[in-house]
């Protein structure tokens, strides 16, 4: 993939890479100064979306037709009035503000041109047919008894994350909320199922554990070769399913399980990549080494991969969505929350540095 490109979203804007491995070169600025959370490259038409956090004016949404040459500022998914009289209060007691306060997650929806979904903070989904310019609330997901028990887990209020598109059927669509378990549409969101079973979480009461609205999933993905396969980065740990969702089993790595972004192999389901780190209070690489842990037999053994990776006194966490992996499956890049920038060009046995100064990384994605 010599001619790779790659968006990396930061705390001060949109920067560009191209080339591959060792050759990969930051190449442009976008937005500069501006908090970038999220990017989403539509393969349909070329198109690319930039999600923007101006605080306390809140999220914008933009669209390049020219690979960022120019953006024009698209219509940013907005929640209904709250009905009269509804209760909608958070685990504090709080009541929850119906408002978009981020997008946490934005994915093409291949059975419309224009298609596309978004997944934002406080729990909401959101669907357009027309590149963005209008948006509708799931309101089957959201109307659901059970999503006013959802809650934040490590923010204020609750992020659909993830969002995956089968395959097989672009109206099957399997989403993740952090926290509020995992779900799944057969019918282009008219009606949900919840998918946990086999998930377990520590952080409530023993008779809890395993309520899919306690389930903080931190990262969902799906093998495109093989789509009844989905690894989960969870708070407690990494899970897998093979048999299409209907349970998930625990699995176990070293030098931990704990961590926020994994990338499954598009043509192996039994290989795939996590960033592992120290669990709740310290969130930090553990023993100071940056690694990356890889399996290639579906969980049963890990290599830990360090070769060109800091190995002494660094502490740059990685988060959910600063893991991308290429078509080829042999180019990876991951970013930190202390701006270094690392590409692969060979599934990870050999790690590249592009960038050390860059502001905080939240995402990264291969255009």
């Amino acid at each position: 993939m010599g001619n790779a490109t790659l968006l990396v979203s930061t705390r001060k804007g949109l920067f560009v890479v191209e080339g591959s491995g060792g050759k990969a070169a930051l190449t442009r600025a976008l937005f500069l100064g501006d908090n970038v959370p999220l990017t989403l490259v539509d393969r349909r038409d070329g198109s690319w979306y930039a999600v923007l956090d101006h605080g306390h004016f809140g999220v914008k949404l933009h669209r390049s037709s020219d690979r960022g040459e120019s953006w024009t500022e698209i219509t940013v998914p907005a929640y209904p009035p709250k009905p009269e009289g509804f209760v909608d209060k958070d685990m504090w007691g709080r009541e929850r503000e119906w408002a978009t306060k981020n997008i946490w997650a934005l994915e093409a929806a291949p059975d419309t041109d224009g298609g596309l979904w978004c997944g934002t903070m406080p729990g909401g989904l959101f669907r357009s047919d027309d590149r963005g310019a209008s948006w509708r609330l799931c309101e089957a997901l959201w109307n659901d008894p059970s999503r006013v028990r959802w809650n934040g887990g490590g923010a204020e209020h609750t992020a659909i994350h993830s969002i995956c598109v089968d395959p097989r059927d672009p109206r099957t669509v399997v989403i993740a909320a952090s926290s509020g378990g995992v779900w799944r549409t057969k019918d282009g969101g008219a009606s949900w199922q919840s998918h946990t079973r086999g998930m377990k979480a520590g952080y409530v009461p023993p008779e809890q554990s395993e309520l899919p609205e306690n389930q903080d999933p931190h990262r969902v993905v799906q093998c495109p070769a093989a789509p009844h396969v989905f690894w989960c980065q969870h708070h407690m740990g990494i899970w897998r399913s093979t048999d299409d969702l209907a349970s998930w089993t625990p699995i176990e790595a070293s030098p931990s399980s704990f961590g926020f972004p994994v990338a499954v192999h598009p043509r192996d389901p039994d290989t795939a990549w996590f960033v592992p780190a120290h669990s709740d209070q310290k969130r930090a690489p553990i023993a100071g080494e940056v690694v990356v842990t890889r399996t290639r037999d579906g969980g049963k053994s890990f290599e830990v991969l360090r070769q060109g990776l800091p190995q002494r006194f660094a502490y740059d966490l990685v988060f959910r969505h600063a893991l991308a992996i290429a078509d080829d499956g042999a180019e990876l890049a991951f970013g930190s929350s202390t701006g270094s920038l690392w590409v692969t060009a060979d599934q990870g046995d050999s790690w590249h540095d592009v960038a050390h100064h860059l502001p905080p990384i939240y995402a990264v994605r291969y255009a």
